[in-house]
């Protein structure tokens, strides 16, 4: 009787941790998914903010054409089509650094840096990128315990079995940020 019970307490584990594990795993890359579309979300966001920008500093500098097309360009190829988050990170790279290129040029333009609404457009993407910031953190945090479930015995032999796969992070630089106000000299030199 005692070998019936310890057989059937064995057979228990063996059908139940099968399926605790693969539950696991949809439940993981469900809420990776979910941690992408929130990215998604605030990069449509960023998306929309670029165009009222471009405008607004074609209106004081109508004659940088060359840097206003290429972050046009850089906002259509990066909203060309889904991605995978590293293949999305370059294009958002790209598009980061034709971003800060227009900040440059409007910093040539005090009448455009004191026009409230380009200070209005540049807090917003601002706060747009400090969103981006958080959104990344949370997908990458869990793409971590994903992969990590992926990775790890004996969770990787049902991982392999039904095609549970390691997913990317995304990496994702600030872009105005980095390309924020301009440093102010005070010494009086010129």
């Amino acid at each position: 009787m005692t070998a019936l019970v310890v057989i059937g307490a064995v057979a228990l584990v063996v059908i139940a941790v099968p399926f605790a594990v693969y539950n696991r795993f949809v439940h993981l890359r469900n809420l990776t998914r979910e941690s992408w579309r929130d990215i998604d979300t605030e990069l449509q966001r960023r998306y929309d903010l670029i165009p009222n920008l471009v405008d607004t500093v074609k209106g004081y500098a109508a004659h940088e054409q060359v840097t206003l097309e290429a972050v046009t360009a850089r906002r259509a190829d990066a909203m060309a089509s889904i991605r995978e988050p590293d293949e999305q990170a370059t294009r958002e790279q790209a598009l980061g650094r034709g971003v800060a290129q227009l900040m440059a040029v409007a910093e040539r333009y005090p009448e455009l840096r004191a026009s409230d609404q380009f200070l209005a457009l540049q807090q917003e993407l601002a706060d747009t990128d400090d969103r981006i910031q958080v959104a990344r953190r949370i997908y990458n945090a869990n793409v971590r315990a994903y992969d990590t479930f992926v990775q790890t015995f004996p969770a990787l032999l049902i991982a392999r079995t039904f095609g549970f796969t390691v997913r990317p992070y995304f990496e994702l630089d600030p872009i105005v940020r980095d390309s924020g106000p301009p440093p102010v000299d005070l010494s009086g030199r010129t």
